[in-house]
């Protein structure tokens, strides 16, 4: 059932068991396995079910430390969230990840892989992927042409990558949730408050307003923040009637350890002659590559941070821009944000023999809680307080760097596969600066981070917020440390093992 509350009445009363706040691949994925259920489900979306410009001026905010996108450009405003512009690559999580690691402080979720396992493959259904199958061997299978380089594995391992069509949530799923008798979707719904108890230990509602002017309340039993990393942190901020820190912040962790992957071009890879690759190489429609990965017993050794290099025809690679230079403010503004990024997925690289390749990483980004979200004195036009990104690298994301693509170099040698050549920037073992075309993936996690002691983190390993009895944070937000993959496979999978948390607990009562 679907609602536009600029068109019913003022101060209306929405009731219902379970409030999801935000129609992103979080919400929109919770509010999939809801349906049929006796429960009643309110979908708030701020938006409508197309790009607009005033609804994306929402988004702006101001950016601090790490050169970083304009914040209206990385994330959108409409039924389907920032899954309208995503790429479509996914790949879960390793091990390692989840593990308390003694050289990266403030790591360690109270989740592992092997919990997460189930709501992955599930997930893959969700973004139209094959198999929850991600090992080399299942796809050599598949196609005998993807030969990997003769490396070492316990050095250098080929992480499998499946990649989605991509699924935009906004078109997939948009009838099956209008549809749904107990699911009931309303647009033009931005939560500017949320109101709990004087002890501030249960939300009482939250108030939603639009651009029209209207203003309506919703209540419900059970009230999940499933906003993008961002959002969810300002919202919690901003939310300071009965906690004056904000909900969820009485140990000021609330938008701390901001975390985005550092992807940057770092390396070139030398062959005797051309070779296809066809492992390795991506182009428009192909289902699954791999990228080169560095073990967790060198991880351990070496004391780095997890990241993967994947190759691109240097030939092509060379002419690309810098991501953090093409996407601007008036990138959101014009609208090309959706067309941009579909326009360069389809003028990739082509499959064909190649001999030089450019390395890419994708790094995470050690939890730091001087990157951070805050409150700006600047509010948008519903009145809250428009937020600012402070982005804040350590020394440990280029130590890292570097030693992954002398751990790469190192191997490549060895095997004589070819020869490894740094850029400039990685050379110097004391340089800790970042080139100028240092980005982001528009990545954005952390700022309500899991930890089982509420001294360490913002919500529980069940995604509900400490101190706060029934609201829960969907999403990369939760997220205690980044991992090298992009987020959206492992957004799908914890939003579907929170909605099967949080239906329990409604049958429970």
């Amino acid at each position: 059932m679907h609602t536009d509350a600029r068109k019913i009445d003022n101060n209306s009363l929405i009731e219902g068991d379970i409030c999801i706040i935000g129609a992103g691949a979080a919400g929109i994925s919770m509010a999939l396995e809801m349906i049929g259920t006796p429960f009643k489900v309110i979908l708030l979306e701020g938006g409508g079910f197309e790009y607009e410009a005033e609804m994306q001026d929402l988004y702006k905010g101001k950016t601090t430390g790490q050169k970083y996108f304009p914040l209206q450009s990385a994330r959108l405003h409409y039924f389907g969230g920032t899954t309208g512009h995503w790429a479509g690559f996914c790949s879960p999580f390793d091990p390692i990840d989840f593990k308390q690691r003694d050289w990266i402080p403030h790591s360690g979720w109270p989740i592992t892989r092997e919990d997460l396992d189930p709501y992955y493959a599930r997930a893959q259904k969700n973004l139209d992927l094959g198999p929850y199958d991600y090992s080399l061997e299942y796809w050599q299978k598949q196609d005998p042409e993807r030969i990997p380089l003769p490396l070492d594995d316990k050095a250098v391992f080929n992480k499998m990558w499946q990649f989605s069509k991509p699924t935009r949530f906004g078109e997939k799923y948009k009838a099956t949730i209008v549809k749904a008798p107990n699911v009931h979707l309303y647009t033009y719904a931005n939560v500017t408050d949320i109101t709990a108890n004087e002890a501030a230990s249960n939300v009482k509602e939250v108030t939603v307003k639009n651009l029209a002017g209207k203003q309506h309340t919703v209540r419900a039993k059970h009230f999940v923040l499933a906003c993008c990393s961002i959002q969810n942190a300002r919202m919690l901020l901003a939310s300071n009637k009965q906690a004056p820190n904000g909900l969820g912040n009485q140990n000021d962790n609330v938008g701390r350890y901001f975390m985005e992957h550092i992807e940057i071009k770092s390396a070139e890879m030398w062959l005797p002659k051309p070779d296809l690759m066809k492992l390795y190489q991506w182009e428009w429609g192909v289902k699954a590559r791999a990228e080169l990965a560095i073990s967790e017993e060198m991880q351990r050794k070496h004391k780095i941070l997890n990241g993967t290099a994947s190759l691109n025809p240097l030939a092509v690679a060379k002419n690309w821009k810098p991501m953090i230079e093409t996407w601007t403010a008036d990138t959101a503004k014009t609208n090309a944000l959706m067309s941009g990024a579909k326009k360069a997925l389809k003028e990739g690289p082509k499959l064909k023999s190649y001999n030089s390749f450019e390395l890419f990483t994708r790094i995470e980004q050690a939890p730091n809680p001087n990157s951070r979200v805050t409150l700006d004195k600047e509010k948008d036009a519903l009145g809250v307080p428009r937020a600012n990104l402070h982005w804040e690298f350590t020394d440990l994301e280029k130590h890292s760097l570097r030693k992954i693509y002398q751990i790469i170099g190192e191997q490549v040698g060895i095997s004589n596969a070819g020869r490894v050549k740094l850029m400039e920037y990685l050379r110097d073992e004391n340089d800790s600066s970042w080139p100028a075309f240092t980005g982001g993936g528009w990545h954005h996690m952390g700022t309500t981070r899991m930890a089982d002691d509420p001294k360490k983190g913002v919500v529980d390993k069940h995604c509900k917020v400490h101190g706060i009895a029934n609201l829960y944070v969907a999403g990369a937000a939760c997220y205690a440390t980044a991992a090298a993959p992009n987020p959206t496979l492992t957004v799908t999978a914890l939003s579907i093992r929170l909605a099967e948390h949080l239906m329990e607990r409604m049958k429970a009562v």
